[in-house]
């Protein structure tokens, strides 16, 4: 019992704190949600809020457990949970249930369990323990590979699920990789790549390869003709032909109908807002009717008559937006904000190399989570289909975000810890 009293007596209470305000605040926008006169008991296990009553109660004794656990257990079986993580994501491909269009789902009884959002947290443990041996050092060949086969691995896994949007929340660990020591020559050439990304889809390829040609030939006139540097004005080019004729072929044979659509909408190729850009539109109209300090609690009339599809989990922002006001969003968003520099500081104080890697995991899955969330309510963001921490409805994604902060409230509790 010692034991467990050093540990409540050690851990971040800011983060806990902010972590309690942050789920109470999504479980009454939830209940905001889905509001109606026939159901207002709490209870109701019919509406989502009484079933998110529920795993808010679960997601805290997972808290609790966690914190009971010795620190260094993470870091010792870190690994371990990350090939079971691995291994549980192959099978749900062969055992799952398909859930619109995504075989990416367990069904227990009633419940429904989604591993891809656990393989967030163990391939952030296993990446801590990776890049904190001795031995791995982010200027090496051979760590970026393995760290990219880490980070890369449950990604693909997920994207043959169907579940893209969930994916790319793996992309956001290349900020962990920089915090190490990856070049920030890596992460221009990333944006690099995102900017021609988003310039092939806006323009056709063969334009695309006009462009480029004469930004190659009126580099060629500038530079000095050496044939070392023809070569690699010819290598580059041919690159990057590459890669806008593989971003032409992909959007056009591999993704759905209804994918291109949501792309080609909030890039302004197409104004669809009966159908791809419906959700969208109706979410900006919901946010923006709430003016500066909103209509009030349970008063919000496009969430009362369900303008808004999936308002209690992808477009839960809608919600804040319209009974809360500008003032309300700004307080949530300001609550994450300092969560995460919160998170950050804490990471920077940690003796243990793993301890201060996982900490900038668990900040950078939670940034992009929120950046990419309410981009898509605001239509700055494409939609593809992750929640808000904290605030949107389902159990999976809940204990999923509760397990990743407490594992690092614990390993900050070890360190206190092992100093006393």
């Amino acid at each position: 019992m010692r034991e467990q009293r050093s540990v409540l007596q050690d851990i971040d209470m800011v983060i806990v704190g902010l972590y309690l305000l942050l789920v109470l605040m999504g479980w009454l926008n939830i209940y905001a949600a889905v509001y109606n006169e026939e159901h207002k008991s709490i209870l109701d296990m019919s509406q989502n809020y009484g079933k998110q009553l529920m795993w808010i109660g679960t997601a805290l004794m997972l808290a609790f457990i966690i914190l009971t656990i010795d620190g260094s257990f993470y870091e010792k079986f870190s690994f371990t949970i990350f090939i079971f993580s691995i291994l549980i994501l192959i099978s749900v491909q062969f055992i799952g249930i398909e859930i619109k269009g995504s075989r990416s789902w367990f069904a227990v009884g009633e419940f429904r369990i989604q591993p891809a959002e656990f393989a967030k947290f163990a391939t952030c443990l296993a990446l801590a323990s990776y890049l904190s041996d001795q031995a791995s050092r982010m200027e090496n060949f051979k760590t970026k590979v393995m760290a990219g086969i880490i980070v890369g691995l449950p990604a693909l896994l997920i994207i043959l699920q169907n579940e893209t949007g969930t994916a790319l929340v793996f992309g956001a660990l290349i900020f962990v990789l920089y915090r190490e020591g990856l070049s920030g020559n890596i992460l221009l050439f990333g944006l690099l790549i995102v900017v021609l990304f988003i310039l092939t889809l806006l323009f056709n390829k063969m334009a695309m390869i006009y462009i480029l040609s004469g930004v190659a030939i009126t580099l060629f006139l500038l530079m000095r003709k050496k044939l070392k540097n023809i070569i690699t004005l010819a290598a580059v080019f041919t690159i990057v032909s590459g890669f806008v004729y593989s971003v032409d072929y992909m959007f056009e044979n591999k993704l759905q109908p209804h994918q291109k659509r949501r792309i080609n909408v909030l890039l302004g190729k197409e104004t669809d807002i009966k159908g791809a850009g419906y959700n969208v539109n109706q979410s900006k109209i919901a946010i923006g009717s709430g003016g500066f300090i909103g209509k009030g609690y349970l008063q919000g009339t496009q969430t009362k008559y369900d303008f808004v599809p999936e308002q209690s989990t992808d477009f839960i922002f809608c919600t804040i937006g319209e009974e809360w006001g500008f003032v309300g969003s700004t307080v949530v968003i300001a609550l994450f904000i300092f969560l995460l520099i919160r998170i950050v500081t804490v990471a920077e104080n940690q003796k243990s190399p793993f301890s201060r890697i996982y900490g900038y995991g668990v900040a950078s899955i939670l940034f992009f989570h929120l950046v990419i969330n309410i981009g898509m309510t605001i239509g700055l963001a494409p939609v593809i289909g992750i929640p808000l921490p904290f605030f949107s409805y389902g159990g999976s994604s809940l204990w999923s975000f509760t397990i990743l902060l407490f594992i690092f409230i614990r390993l900050d509790a070890y360190r206190l810890q092992v100093l006393k």
